[in-house]
């Protein structure tokens, strides 16, 4: 009984140390993955963070950041839409920084005036609110969107700048936004759960001086359980610049992205999830 005790504290002790920033996500926060198995590493970027996004202690979606772009790879998470307010304050990523750093999103005014982390080591690590201002054509455009989460704490966990990227403000505002608010609505009926993971393919052009990368392609897939002998899934990709949506099966995805990143077959979720 003692031995079983110690266990049960050395395991929350350890768990306790699970930092932000981790190793993998199979160890990590795999439930946001349909069976718990992230994307292959042909997304992988020169400069991966892995990060378990974690606000007010605890973890809401996963993030692959790409530290070089200064914008995430992608974000996975579970969707349960609900009503409620879109908050206004952005976070950052302290744990990029430095492991020392907090383990949960901050604000860049907590970390510039309580832990003495100067803008300069802050922007180096990650994007700022600095880069997204003054932006001309593009906005901050969510990867995993607030609008697909039902309480509000997990709608706040959403606005981390490492969960965004430079969007094309006619197609944040037009054609993806029907894609998140409608045709996923119409898409998750019947779905006891719908697992989603939301990319953006680095493109040419860049904001802020050559800071932050502006993605030349958005792309979502999900893959959604309807009971234990029916799953479905499907996707969508568009270019960031033409207000236009164009919807996929999974396998037309994967082999799209397996193309434009250059790096070996893409494979988004686990193979029980339908290609076809």
């Amino acid at each position: 009984m003692l031995g079983l005790l110690l266990l049960q504290v050395l395991a929350s002790c350890l768990w306790l140390g699970h930092s932000e920033v981790v190793k993998s996500f199979e160890t990590s926060c795999p439930q946001f993955f349909f069976h718990e198995i992230p994307p292959n590493e042909a997304l992988e970027p020169q400069k991966p963070a892995w990060i378990c996004q974690r606000y007010k202690n605890q973890y809401y979606f996963a993030t692959l950041y790409d530290r070089k772009m200064r914008i995430p790879v992608y974000s996975a998470y579970i969707y349960q839409p609900g009503p409620g307010k879109r908050p206004k304050t952005w976070l950052v990523e302290p744990q990029l920084i430095g492991p020392t750093y907090p383990k949960t999103m901050e604000k860049e005014w907590t970390l510039l005036n309580q832990y003495n982390v100067t803008l300069e080591k802050l922007s180096q690590s990650q994007a700022i609110l600095h880069d997204y201002k003054n932006l001309t054509g593009l906005n901050r455009g969510h990867l995993n969107p607030n609008g697909h989460h039902d309480d509000y704490s997990s709608r706040m966990a959403t606005f981390t700048l490492t969960n965004i990227v430079p969007q094309d403000e006619k197609l944040n505002g037009g054609a993806w936004n029907n894609y998140e608010q409608q045709t996923m609505i119409r898409r998750t009926q019947g779905c006891t759960i719908t697992y989603v993971i939301v990319g953006a393919v680095p493109g040419n052009n860049y904001i802020a001086k050559g800071r932050v990368n502006k993605p030349s392609h958005l792309w979502s897939a999900a893959c959604c359980v309807v009971d234990n002998n029916y799953i479905k899934a499907w996707a969508v990709i568009a270019e960031n610049d033409k207000n236009q949506v164009q919807l996929l099966t999974l396998g037309e995805l994967e082999d799209m992205l397996t193309e434009l990143y250059g790096k070996g077959q893409v494979s988004l979720f686990d193979s029980d999830c339908p290609r076809e």
